[in-house]
């Protein structure tokens, strides 16, 4: 057993631990952007899981425009220390300029995962008990909707069928493909 036995199991508990927190905090902000409903059981749940960390930085740092600023910057803030915590676990000294291009690098790619997995889930939903109320179903119609609406717009029902999730999907898929591989190849290049 060496050195590096304890770093992986390390690394894994300290990126699904600060992933799950970031989320969180992401899905109350997607959900505020989005109006969905504040008295949701799910809602109620991410408001006071991530309430703590957020109630200190609404004292210092005011929403505009209806963004939630506060949200903003927690996000940001721990994924930073997620990726100097897993920099130096894995032995590498954190640099600034790596963790201010790979931070919101991680952050977007979290943001189109959060995204492309609602949007799954809300069509299987959909076909598999359309009509059934769940506070879960209605969180992720609130969350999805304003991604959906404009696809909606543009592609009407086809045979009865609504392909707007499957456009969304695809939009998203592509905007990965372009977005996330031009961060990928600079934030390495700035370890070395």
């Amino acid at each position: 057993m060496g050195p590096g036995y304890l770093s992986s199991p390390l690394a894994f508990l300290v990126d699904t631990l600060f992933s799950l927190y970031i989320m969180a905090v992401m899905l109350r902000f997607l959900l505020q952007w989005s109006r969905a409903d504040f008295y949701n059981p799910l809602s109620q749940f991410l408001v006071r899981v991530t309430q703590p960390m957020l109630q200190p930085l609404r004292r210092i740092i005011p929403g505009w425009g209806g963004i939630d600023f506060p949200a903003i910057v927690l996000m940001v803030v721990l994924q930073a220390i997620a990726l100097a915590l897993l920099m130096m676990i894995a032995g590498v000294t954190p640099r600034i300029d790596y963790l201010l291009l790979r931070t919101p690098a991680e952050l977007i790619s979290l943001l189109l995962n959060v995204y492309l997995i609602a949007i799954v889930v809300r069509a299987i939903l959909s076909w598999i008990n359309p009509r059934d109320y769940n506070p879960a179903t209605t969180l992720l119609l609130g969350l999805t909707e304003p991604v959906i609406r404009p696809f909606r717009a543009i592609i009407p029902p086809i045979g009865g069928v609504d392909l707007s999730p499957l456009a969304a999907i695809i939009a998203i898929q592509i905007l990965k493909m372009l977005i996330m591989p031009p961060l990928d190849r600079i934030a390495p290049a700035l370890m070395m």
